[in-house]
């Protein structure tokens, strides 16, 4: 999937109306799902996405991640978004995403990455 494309499947499907708070939204995303991930997944899944998209997730690799659960990654989500960002809007800009994420890697990478993530995260890659 192209940048274009996963961009606009993200506007399509909840996240911001337009490209470039689109693009934003999911670079921060990203960066924030990469926190959570060790042990080289966040490459693995970076190099399935595509290239203006894999930085947010190699931003973090030599840190120990996070162990948020699914409302603390949301929170931060929220506080990262800035003003008029919910942890509900939150929601549904990161399901918007990580949706789009499941459908531009391929399964396997998708159960690798889940199997890293709480349980409460499940709903946020179903569209």
């Amino acid at each position: 999937m192209r940048s274009d494309e996963f961009l606009k499947n993200v506007t399509e499907i909840g996240g911001p109306s337009d490209p470039e708070s689109a693009a934003g939204v999911t670079r921060t995303v990203l960066d924030n799902l990469g926190k959570q991930l060790k042990g080289g997944e966040a490459a693995d899944l970076a190099a399935q996405l595509p290239a203006e998209l894999q930085e947010p997730l190699h931003r973090h690799g030599s840190e120990a991640p996070l162990t948020d659960d699914v409302d603390d990654f949301l929170r931060r989500l929220a506080d990262q978004l800035g003003e008029g960002v919910d942890p509900d809007t939150a929601r549904t800009y990161a399901r918007a995403v990580l949706s789009t994420v499941d459908a531009a890697v391929s399964e396997g990478e998708i159960g690798d990455l889940r199997s890293q993530l709480p349980a409460g995260f499940a709903p946020l890659f179903e569209d």
